[in-house]
């Protein structure tokens, strides 16, 4: 009800400006929109009038006319859920490892100077690299790709909510400590609660890390997803098969995204007084 009338006190001005901010929405939407369409269809009359090759680069109705076939017959499913599936896994167990990890480091500062040189050369280090090891440790199945899929967004993880944690003003934390505050408590009201901002960025950028991780593995062992789709397509002169894989990982990078943007904006709306 409060909120209610807050928006009905809203001045001339102020709705001007909301109704232009929410012109602009549209409109940003709207290009979005005729770029991609543009896109496509450009591919499409290109491969039509032979300025490209159809057999190397495909074209959109080939690619919609497979995507149709493997879906009535399940195969595409399959893929997809064995792709989603894995990436799920990998994201959420770099997400939870690397905060615990991060509030590890925090908590005490002797490991985190002695951690930090460790963790800038991973970070550097192309996590890809790492994964014929795993495969070998692990053996050619599912195991190694989610491995593969946790090291390329536990290390970013760490880092950035380290960061994050460090950058919390100290005369917050003094003042817990002034009233008898603990280090956990510390924790638990100041840091952890000012970061929630930047674990949610952690997400955004484990989304594609994740991604990433699973493709890689896939390409080396899998016998299935779309990774495999993607590699044994490329063998076999089947383009469409690999662009087709390309657009469904790019909609479902989208579509993770997109949710954990609405995390966002769900939990901003209850820190709001």
């Amino acid at each position: 009800m409060w909120r209610e009338r807050k928006i009905l006190d809203v001045s001339p001005m102020q709705a001007a400006y909301l109704h232009k901010r929410q012109l602009r929405k549209y409109a940003v939407i709207t290009v979005q929109l005729v770029i991609l369409i543009g896109f496509f269809l450009l591919w499409e009359i290109a491969a039509n009038c032979q300025w490209i090759d159809a057999f190397l680069c495909s074209q959109p109705s080939e690619i919609w006319a497979t995507a149709k076939e493997m879906a009535q017959n399940g195969m595409l499913w399959k893929h997809i859920g064995i792709t989603l599936t894995e990436t799920v896994i990998g994201f959420v167990l770099g997400t939870v490892l690397g905060s615990l990890l991060a509030v590890l480091l925090w908590w005490n500062r002797f490991i985190s100077d002695v951690a930090e040189p460790y963790l800038v050369v991973l970070n550097a280090l192309p996590k890809t690299a790492l994964a014929p090891i795993i495969i070998v440790w692990l053996g050619n199945g599912q195991t190694s790709i989610i491995v593969v899929a946790l090291l390329t967004s536990v290390v970013v993880t760490i880092m950035t909510v380290l960061n994050g944690f460090l950058q919390v003003d100290e005369e917050k934390r003094k003042l817990i400590r002034v009233f008898g505050g603990n280090k956990w408590q510390v924790l638990q009201k100041v840091v952890f609660p000012a970061n929630i901002p930047c674990m949610v960025n952690a997400l955004k950028i484990n989304v594609g890390l994740s991604f990433v991780g699973v493709i890689v593995g896939e390409f080396l062992v899998a016998q299935s997803g779309l990774g495999f789709l993607i590699i044994y397509g490329s063998q076999v002169f089947k383009l469409s098969w690999v662009l087709m894989s390309v657009v469904i990982l790019a909609i479902l990078a989208a579509l993770l995204y997109q949710a954990i943007a609405l995390i966002e904006k769900q939990i901003l709306k209850k820190r709001m007084p």
